[in-house]
């Protein structure tokens, strides 16, 4: 087996990525995959943070554009990713791996909070590190979330998982003529309106100079194969 090719990453999964079949909510199923995925990863010796969205649970934009002020929609939204992060961390020490989660909003009696060395520290334990609630403020997305973190744990890159193998011209599931990318800059993404990840967090990942790996969660092993070089995945930077 291949050495991998980075030793510390953020891992971003959508909060839709942990519905399986389902049009809302968490399928236990689909998380228990999830997290076996992520300890296939940490056995290989990697350091591994993970942002989770909420989407599957509560999306703020939503909410808000139908009266709530945006702040207070996003700051639910943050909620929902606290408790994807839970019901991961639950999975990942079921499977094997210890795990913590850390919150960008004070909840002591739920989850630790973040902050850099803490985090630090949990990751050179070997733990699973479950980055919850967004940066703590509105207004910000958890794409943008993952590529400060990385920046901010001295991680090498930012591994997004999406429902399909990379960053395509296109919806590949609507255009069939949608073209693959195997590399693409972060200024190429962010003119050609890739919506793989929002404006933001490409500009913030170009600044830092932080490689953003895109593949798809839905295969097996696919964490620990894009970490060994092998996975079929774009990669932006």
């Amino acid at each position: 087996m291949s050495d991998p090719v980075y030793r510390r990453v953020i891992v971003k999964l959508s909060g839709e990525a942990l519905t399986g079949s389902k049009e809302f909510g968490i399928d236990q199923m689909t998380v228990e995959r999830v997290a076996a995925d992520l300890v296939s990863a940490a056995k290989l010796g990697v350091e591994l943070g993970v942002v989770v969205g909420g989407g599957n649970i509560f999306r703020g934009v939503e909410v808000s554009e139908r009266g709530v002020p945006r702040p207070v929609g996003d700051t639910m939204g943050m909620l929902a990713t606290v408790m994807n992060c839970l019901v991961l961390e639950a999975a990942v020490e079921r499977a094997g791996c210890e795990a913590r989660t850390l919150s960008a909003l004070a909840m002591p009696s739920v989850c630790e909070t973040f902050n850099r060395k803490r985090a630090l520290k949990n990751l050179g334990k070997g733990r699973v590190v479950l980055l919850a609630a967004g940066t703590g403020n509105p207004f910000f997305t958890t794409d943008t979330t993952a590529v400060l973190r990385a920046a901010e744990l001295d991680c090498q890159a930012v591994l997004k998982a999406t429902n399909v193998d990379g960053v395509y011209s296109a919806d590949p599931k609507k255009d069939p003529k949608a073209t693959r990318y195997e590399t693409i800059s972060h200024q190429e993404a962010i003119e050609k309106d890739l919506r793989v990840m929002d404006g933001a967090a490409f500009a913030l990942a170009r600044e830092n100079r932080m490689p953003i790996i895109v593949f798809s969660i839905a295969e097996k092993d696919g964490i620990a194969a894009v970490l060994r070089g092998k996975g079929r995945a774009t990669i932006v930077g």
